[in-house]
């Protein structure tokens, strides 16, 4: 299969009063990353395989239609003001109740339906190698308080690595989350399930959730059960056990507990067919592991491939589910003199294994 770029005319669009664009970043190791401002999202990312072809490993569609009409509208984006769960589509904050939609049985996801994935945000290109969009979410905006600035940078280095640095600043105390929400397949998009995928996750405990995907406390360690990565093993290992929290999540929908610096990957995971190798590093405490159970095979992608469940896997670097509800995690709450700053890198490779 031969792996291309969309065509930048296919982004030229325009979504309540503000043009959308294709922007496209190169690298000297001939690895290609294409972005939209729909979004803040990415929508390609071409990266050289074992036998020395690209490969786009990330799950997208060919023009701002496709986006706008996806059964799955994450894809790639940037989420916010709080990405996964809100437990009730509400939170308490300064002695104040405030109420968010809720757009996925009784929680709020992903900062509610017209989330920052859904907003076309401002950009700036710089050379061929970065693009930083901009975004200001209004007070009040999907329920949560405060004016928000955000920026999202993303860079290309020669190393084959994309660098995503977050920065955010309020006007009005507030829960900020935010995190990169792209679907990974590493034999590419549209080829094949993931379950053959090798995963690394470095850590001792995972975020137990209840029911309606909600944390149910503190921390529980992975010894003894399907969330033990600490030793590399293909997803397909333990996802279909008969676990309580495979039941949860329908699959691996949870966080784990980031103990890493930043100069150590706090997952990985590797492709034997195409021998491409992720490590994602990051500065957040949490990286959710989704494996696509949600999709729904109503999606067609960029290459013409159906989008089925476990057709891809997301690595979410992040905050804690529902934390603004959960005293016992850590807080997520910015107030006014505070400026978040939050960095994660994709870091890509050719590997005999994880």
């Amino acid at each position: 299969m031969i792996y291309q770029l969309p065509h930048p005319a296919d982004f030229e669009h325009k979504i309540d009063g503000k043009n959308t664009h294709l922007i496209i970043l190169k690298n000297r190791s001939g690895m290609q990353v294409a972005f939209t401002d729909y979004g803040a999202r990415i929508v390609s990312v071409l990266v050289p395989d074992k036998f020395g072809d690209l490969r786009d490993v990330v799950l997208g569609f060919n023009s701002i239609e496709e986006y706008l009409a996806a059964d799955e509208p994450y894809h790639g984006a940037t989420i916010g003001r709080y990405a996964n769960r809100i437990a009730n589509g509400q939170f308490e904050l300064d002695g104040k109740t405030y109420v968010l939609q809720q757009n996925n049985g009784r929680n709020c996801l992903h900062g509610g339906p017209n989330g920052f994935h859904s907003k076309v945000w401002d950009r700036q290109v710089s050379l061929e190698k970065k693009v930083d969009f901009y975004y200001v979410s209004a007070d009040g905006e999907e329920g949560f308080p405060g004016n928000l600035k955000v920026r999202v940078s993303y860079e290309l280095s020669d190393a084959n690595e994309i660098l995503i640095r977050y920065k955010a600043e309020t006007d009005s105390a507030t829960p900020v989350n935010l995190t990169n929400h792209a679907y990974f397949n590493l034999n590419g998009e549209g080829h094949s399930d993931i379950l053959q995928h090798v995963v690394h996750i470095p850590s001792d405990h995972f975020i137990a959730i209840d029911e309606q995907q909600i944390p149910l406390g503190a921390a529980m360690p992975v010894d003894h059960s399907a969330f033990d990565f600490r030793a590399p093993k293909k997803i397909a290992e333990d996802i279909n056990d008969e676990e309580e929290q495979l039941r949860m999540g329908n699959g691996y929908d949870h966080s784990f507990v980031n103990t890493q610096t930043f100069a150590t990957p706090a997952a990985s995971a590797y492709s034997d067919l195409s021998g491409i190798r992720l490590d994602v590093l990051t500065t957040e405490p949490g990286v959710q592991l989704y494996t696509g159970n949600f999709l729904t095979g109503n999606d067609r992608g960029k290459s013409g491939g159906v989008y089925f469940p476990r057709t891809a896997f997301c690595f979410e670097t992040q905050h804690y589910p529902d934390s603004p509800n959960q005293e016992r995690l850590p807080s997520t709450i910015l107030h006014p003199g505070e400026v978040l700053e939050s960095q994660t890198i994709y870091r890509f490779s050719i590997k005999k294994e994880v």
